[in-house]
């Protein structure tokens, strides 16, 4: 038998024995009988450390790359790809798809075939009363078909992202009367659930003369909201958004899980935020994070065709020490967000909705202190969550920390060279979260969903609208002359301490309090839009404001 590369990288180990293991999990006593049942697994191809190590740098200098250099420079080797699809093919796996750049081969084989080809036990586990079939051991390759291949994923389907999102049922919500219409109704002005209005006054994005025209907003989710709720929420927002204005991709070309009100959170607020751009909605189909993968390969395939497409919203998440370690899939993903970096798509992700301690499902704090992964790679913005209170008059009466949102210490990634400012933590860890905006479901957003209006929270509404202030600033930064947005935290973390944010200075996540300056539950603070526009759209020292011209607009 030829020698065999192991992918200790690849699963979480499991016990040998059936019972509940430490990640939450129930290995069942029954061992099943090799599976003819499909199952998705993806290969991940790593590419040269110093051609990493090369875009790592270029985000941090702010510097952009052209989408199509993401496929050629800074993608795998050709050949090496070509060679493991033969081989698998002979193997009975069925290529589902190839992402662009060689680092991703997408797959679909029967269980005992996966057992036999990658030398794994499959044993039934379950989680929060669901049971996968999962590897109980590390995967392996023949060596020279797995000589440049990094990790091997999906074969422990158990390992799921989570929603960081919080609804909030009030029979008798001020803004939960519906009209003779069907339609909400609302009729107390700066109460909370709030309007799209009176959260952009709050931040001083409104009468700024800008709606994101010209400007693509990406949304990473399973599945897509009812064309219904949408229009309704448009409407009661006296919005003039249109569906055509939202474009919506199966991933996978597969049946879809029903809206639960995350993916309606997602494209209601971004298109409120900025109704002038188109809301492109990404389904997944599952919240696997090979899904997720694909998904993303998905939007990096995207770019050259879409030029405006220059900000990404993920409201996911799981806790660092649930992802396991050494860890394929974080690094896997940390490059598809550092393309993206690259190619100027800011990506804004939920710190989570369990405070400092979130557990496996990410709404009980009562876990680890850990942060939550995406939140944490280096290569996206974090976004934390507030309580937010509006006086009669829409102005800000209090803004405090969330006492649910995500914060904290990565274990996984080390501390970029752009995070420094007045109160951060001495150390070398990654630190999150960036920035925030409301999200305390009790002081929450409106949203309607299956036709019902509601108010709702969680750090899956700071992010996206985030994701909205950027097209914002895209459209604002075009009409001054400049190129769009390069990867925001480097411009960012200097503005800490500015009128560009109200620093949040009271109120807890549990291990951490917000205070003055950078701290580990708001980040930077909250935004003031109009200040934030004016520092970001002002040109280069040296340099005057002239058009953007095709190749700014697409490069950066």
């Amino acid at each position: 038998m030829s020698d065999r590369k192991v992918f200790t990288n690849s699963v979480v180990p499991l016990p040998d024995h059936a019972g509940l293991t430490p990640q939450g999990l129930m290995v069942s006593a029954a061992q099943a009988a090799p599976s003819t049942e499909p199952m998705s697994v993806m290969f991940s191809l790593g590419t040269a450390q110093a051609i990493r190590d090369e875009l790592e740098a270029k985000v941090a200098a702010g510097e952009t790359v052209p989408p199509e250099e993401l496929t050629t420079r800074y993608g795998a080797d050709a050949g090496e790809a070509d060679k493991l699809v033969a081989w698998l093919k002979s193997e009975g796996f069925a290529i589902e798809e190839v992402s662009a750049d060689k680092t991703s081969v997408y797959t679909r084989a029967p269980i005992d075939q996966v057992e036999k080809t990658l030398q794994v036990k499959m044993v039934p586990v379950s989680r929060d009363g669901v049971t996968y079939m999962s590897a109980q051991n590390a995967p392996s390759l023949p060596a020279d078909v797995g000589d440049q291949v990094h990790a091997i994923l999906g074969l422990q389907p158990f390992r799921q992202a989570h929603k960081n999102f919080r609804k909030r049922f009030a029979v008798n919500a001020n803004r939960n009367d519906m009209g003779a219409d069907g339609h909400p109704t609302p009729n107390v002005a700066n109460a909370p659930p709030y309007l799209v209005s009176e959260i952009l006054k709050a931040y001083g994005a409104d009468n700024l003369g800008v709606t994101g025209k010209g400007q693509k907003i990406a949304i990473l989710i399973d599945t897509f909201p009812a064309d219904a709720d949408l229009k309704a929420f448009w409407k009661a927002n006296h919005l003039g958004v249109t569906i055509g204005q939202v474009v919506k991709i199966n991933v996978r070309k597969t049946a879809l899980p029903v809206p639960e009100g995350e993916e309606t959170l997602d494209a209601s607020w971004t298109s409120g935020v900025a109704p002038g751009a188109e809301i492109r909605i990404y389904a997944s189909g599952s919240l696997q994070f090979s899904a997720l993968d694909r998904a993303l390969d998905r939007i990096i395939a995207d770019l050259p065709a879409n030029p405006g497409l220059r900000q990404l919203s993920i409201s996911l998440g799981l806790g660092e020490t649930f992802m396991g370690g050494p860890n394929g899939e974080v690094t896997t993903q940390h490059l598809k967000f550092l393309k993206l970096a690259a190619a100027g798509v800011n990506v804004f992700v939920s710190t989570g909705d369990a405070g400092s301690n979130p557990d496996a499902t990410g709404h009980s704090p009562t876990g680890p202190l850990q942060a939550e992964y995406e939140s944490t790679d280096p290569a996206v913005v974090a976004v934390g969550g507030t309580s937010l209170q509006l006086a009669h008059d829409g102005s800000v009466t209090a803004e405090t920390a969330w006492s649910s949102t995500g914060g904290g210490r990565s274990v996984l990634f080390p501390r970029p060279k752009w995070q420094v400012g007045a109160g951060l933590p001495v150390g070398q860890d990654r630190l999150v979260p960036d920035v925030s905006a409301a999200a305390d479901p009790n002081t929450g957003a409106f949203l309607v969903l299956h036709g019902h209006a509601m108010g709702i929270g969680g750090t899956s509404w700071s992010a996206p609208m985030w994701a909205g202030f950027c097209a914002l600033i895209n459209e604002a930064r075009g009409k001054a002359g400049q190129p769009f947005l390069p990867f925001l935290n480097p411009l960012l973390y200097p503005l800490l301490g500015t009128s560009a944010f109200r620093d949040i200075t009271v109120g807890s996540n549990g291990a951490y309090a917000a205070a003055k300056g950078y701290d580990l539950v708001t980040g930077l603070g909250a935004p003031n839009l109009k200040a934030l526009i004016a520092r970001l759209t002002q040109p280069p020292l040296g340099h005057a404001a002239t058009a953007p011209s095709t190749q700014d607009a697409t490069s950066g």
